[in-house]
């Protein structure tokens, strides 16, 4: 049988936990060895963050009753013996739900006021304010508590019209959209706008995050949803009912919130689910096989996606064998289809993206550190040199020597100030970088767009606005990627200046590259899209909406640049701590070839002694040289999360 999507995570996690110990590891050798300079520190401690705290989250979408609920208790908590989300016939989950663990957070439900949506602030705004939310501690060793608190999610109150249009449930201009009206004359709404659940789930510990959305409705009231949580997710699992086929309003939703030009399709599976309902004794299961073939082939068709991403399950039998331990049924459930493909593709993939980045982040780590071990050795040979000049050398020329080493001292001292000025030049062209993508410019860029969306209304330019906006959001990361070249060229100059005069070995760090933070700007220009055309004018004629759309923008733009203003500070760290240690080891050299020549007049065989420590220094630094390739190549090939198992390197 395929391994199941929880174990291929659960391999993951191990393979993550044991990566991050073994970059600690490596850390604290090369502390022990003085190899650690601010720029490799600054390097290790972002790689360790980003493979301790790397997110996977999964994303579920469907319509109401297409047993998404269900699903996701088949796959991640058939653990329990029951269902944990809850799964019953009509709706259930009213509300978007996130599940994950924060170590920080007692266990427990947290639940935002579907009131909020009266309010500007956006949703990343609110989770700062705990306060607001309405939390229930969970028992996560007592299911049926669990269970009975997660139904919480499934709640609602009657509104009147009016206020069901004030918080985004009701649109004269869409009424078939809009929900049934009782006799009373209200409206039935969500009673909580988003839900929160911290739980020690072994999944969620290592880093998994599910999110699951409700139907199309209330989909389209939350803009956050759309243009922020679901396009970040890493997996979406979109699901349909067997016996129905693609519907009107799945394809709404798969047209609207799922699909957008340059979409990754490989990161959407569509699943099938309960095909149970096609199961007929009247059948022969070639029969019935036949007919899921022929539901699977029409919903690839029309959603314009291959075949082989669409999985028929029944997540109900599969939920079902699983607690009852019926391989059979949970064969014939094909549920384990599906998590092989979430495990084979989502995983694998995900597991390929961070093992590249440690990759690159472990080539550039050696790369400096190397460079290091370099100096000291180009030092050595030429302190060797020096003191194999001395021997049989009166005591007149050895103090000459020390003298001329004097002499050499003070004009490298000197010679600082160059240094300084470099250094002056370059801060004033990285205050400029930081400038351009700093907080204030962006929330300066976020104000006029708002003055563009706050025009009363149909606001039929506002497509333009955006894409002003985004125009001048991607002209300043070409700004910035011109400045660095700039502050690149002259460090290059400097520094070949600096080896030619002092014999160092400086090497300027390739410039960072802004084309990966284009491209996600574009991504998010896309995902803003859909609230852009005729069908939302309305919705965008209403200041709130539309302020929520901006606020969610400003979000997610200033996650793009604050990871861009983070690569900067690395790169002009890693310029820096390169100079700094080689004005370091040569002011180290000075004085060590000082120090020789003063115990070489102190002691008639201080010279032989001394020569003979350089010998030891240069082997110790070989054999230090030796153990940073094989530290670094043992994490650069633990790509799988085998790997470290099947592979030991001792740290000494």
């Amino acid at each position: 049988m395929a391994t199941s999507f929880n174990e291929q995570f659960d391999q993951h996690g191990t393979w993550r936990r044991e990566f991050a110990l073994r970059l600690k590891l490596l850390g604290e050798w090369m502390k022990d060895h003085e190899l650690l300079d601010a720029a490799v520190e600054e390097r290790l401690r972002r790689l360790e963050t980003q493979v301790r705290s790397d997110k996977v989250m999964v994303a579920f979408v469907a319509e109401f009753s297409r047993g998404k609920s269900e699903m996701i208790n088949a796959v991640f908590f058939a653990g329990y013996g029951r269902r944990i989300m809850p799964a019953s016939a009509g709706r259930t989950t009213m509300c978007p739900t996130e599940m994950g663990y924060d170590a920080d957070v007692p266990p427990c439900l947290r639940l935002l006021p579907i009131e909020t949506r009266l309010q500007p602030q956006a949703l990343m705004e609110w989770r700062m304010a705990p306060e607001k939310w309405t939390r229930i501690d969970l028992d996560v060793n007592n299911p049926q508590q669990l269970a009975a608190a997660l139904e919480k999610v499934a709640e609602t109150r009657k509104v009147t019209q009016d206020e069901a249009r004030a918080l985004g449930f009701w649109h004269n201009q869409a009424p078939e959209d809009n929900p049934m009206v009782d006799a009373q004359g209200m409206v039935e709404v969500p009673k909580w706008r988003h839900a929160l659940i911290n739980i020690a789930h072994p999944l969620l510990k290592q880093g998994l995050v599910i999110l699951d959305t409700p139907g199309l409705n209330a989909i389209g009231a939350e803009p956050e949803l759309t243009v922020s949580l679901i396009p970040q997710a890493h997996a979406v699992v979109f699901i349909l009912g067997a016996d129905t086929g693609v519907t009107k309003s799945d394809l709404s939703i798969w047209r609207e919130h799922l699909i957008t030009e340059s979409s990754d399709t490989d990161a959407r599976l569509v699943v099938l689910n309960k095909i149970d309902t096609l199961w007929d004794a009247l059948s022969t299961p070639a029969q019935i096989q036949a007919q899921i073939d022929r539901q699977k082939a029409s919903t690839a068709e029309i959603l314009g996606i291959p075949k082989d991403q669409v999985i028929a399950v029944s997540a109900q039998k599969g939920l079902v064998a699983k607690v009852t331990d019926d391989d059979a049924l949970l064969k014939q459930s094909c549920l384990p289809v599906l998590e092989d493909a979430l495990g084979r593709g989502m995983m694998g993939k995900r597991q390929k993206i961070l093992a590249s980045a440690m990759n690159g982040g472990i080539s550039e780590l050696r790369l400096e550190t190397g460079r290091v071990i370099n100096i000291r050795k180009r030092d050595l040979t030429e302190q060797m040199m020096e003191l194999k000049g001395l021997q049989g050398k009166n005591a007149s020329v050895i103090k000459h020597m020390r003298s001329r080493i004097s002499q050499e001292q003070a004009e490298f001292d000197v010679g600082g100030a160059k240094i300084h000025a470099v250094r002056s030049v370059h801060l004033k062209l990285l205050r400029e970088v930081f400038s351009i993508l700093g907080s204030k410019a962006l929330k300066a860029e976020m104000a006029q767009l708002t003055g563009a969306l706050m025009q009363k209304g149909l606001k039929l330019g506002v497509k333009k606005a955006y894409g002003e906006t985004f125009d001048r959001l991607r002209g300043n990361l070409q700004k910035v990627q011109s400045l660095t070249g700039e502050i690149h060229t002259m460090l290059a100059a400097t520094f070949r200046q600096l080896n030619g005069e002092y014999g160092f070995s400086l090497q300027a760090p390739t410039e960072p590259q802004f084309a990966g933070f284009v491209n996600d700007l574009n991504l998010v220009e896309r995902s803003h899209l859909q609230y852009l055309g005729i069908g939302n004018a309305f919705k965008l004629a209403q200041p709130e909406f539309s302020d929520r759309l901006v606020r969610a923008l400003s979000t997610r733009l200033r996650g793009i640049h604050e990871h861009a203003l983070a690569d900067v500070e690395l790169w002009s760290k890693s310029a820096a701590a390169q100079l700094d240690a080689q004005l370091r080891e040569r002011r180290r050299n000075f004085a060590r070839r000082i120090e020789a020549i003063d115990r070489i007049q102190q002691a008639a065989g201080g010279l032989e002694d001394r020569i003979q420590e350089i010998e030891q220094q240069g082997t110790a630094l070989n054999q230090l040289d030796v153990k940073l390739s094989e530290l670094t190549n043992y994490l650069i090939t633990a790509n799988e999360p085998a790997a470290l198992t099947e592979v030991d390197v001792e740290l000494a």
